[in-house]
Parts: structure tokens; C-alpha cells; sequence
């Protein structure tokens, strides 16, 4: 496995790992690697320095300091959980009824009341299609993998 400092168009950087080089470079080809703060599937290495280990001085700390792509990617992390809270706190869950009970309020046949579920991609561009306003959320867990 291999790590690498990833930048986006939009100059977003984040980490990200790979099975070996040319699983990166094939990936990134393809555009299969994409930006966590924004989307954007055009993303290049970002400058790196490089992992040195040597001895340590007496006294001297072992705490790794973290890149400023990981705090940025900490930061995102957490607004995802409270963003994730919000809506378990503020909306009633339909699961799989999502695009059922979407309809339902938009012609009026049930009451507007705040939702959240799953669709699928075809089922979300069927919804857009009829004008039915919604907005798809990166669902982050609870705790760090």
C-alpha cells in the first residue's frame, strides 16, 4: 500500500491510498479518484515530503504533527457528522420509500414534512426530472475507519 498527497482543480488537498503506483496512476486515468470536499475527479499528487526516520534526540517528541490535507479533511469529517446529526434530529427516515414519499408531498397527496432515505441514481434523476427539489448528502459515520 502506498499514500499519497492528493491536490483537486479546485486546490483542495487530501489523502488517499493506493494498492501500488500503477494502481494510482490507472485509477486517477480513469477518473475513479475524486476530491472528498468537492467531487471534482481531477486530481493530481500534490508535493510530499518525505517520510525520514532517523534517531531520535533525547527528549525529542514522537507525535506525528498532521498535514494541513488532514486537518482540512478532519474539518470536512466533522461537519459531515453534525450534518449527518441535524438531519437524524430534524427529519423523519422513509429508507427506500424516499422517491415514493417525495412525490407524495410534491403533488400534494401527503403532508411536507422534512425526509431523508436512499434512492437510487436512476430513481434520484427521475425525481429531478419531475422538478422534485432534494439534495443528496455524503453520509458520514460516526467514528474514524
Amino acid at each position: 500500500m502506498i499514500v499519497y498527497d492528493l491536490r483537486c482543480s479546485n486546490d483542495h488537498e487530501f489523502e488517499s491510498w493506493f494498492q501500488s503506483s500503477d494502481a494510482y496512476d490507472s485509477l486517477v486515468k480513469a477518473r475513479k479518484v475524486a476530491c472528498p470536499i468537492c467531487g471534482v475527479t481531477k486530481v493530481a499528487k500534490a508535493l510530499m515530503a518525505p517520510a525520514v526516520t532517523g534517531a531520535r534526540k533525547k527528549g525529542e517528541s514522537t507525535k506525528a504533527v498532521a498535514s494541513p490535507a488532514a486537518q482540512q479533511m478532519g474539518q470536512y469529517m466533522q461537519a459531515l457528522r453534525e450534518l449527518r446529526t441535524q438531519v437524524e434530529k430534524n427529519c423523519d427516515y422513509v429508507g427506500e420509500k424516499f422517491p415514493e414519499e417525495a412525490r407524495k408531498m410534491h403533488y400534494g397527496e401527503a403532508e411536507m414534512r422534512n425526509i431523508y432515505g436512499e434512492s437510487s441514481e436512476s430513481e434520484a434523476e427521475a425525481l429531478r426530472e419531475e422538478g422534485i427539489e432534494f439534495q443528496r448528502v455524503p453520509w458520514a459515520t460516526d467514528h474514524d475507519a
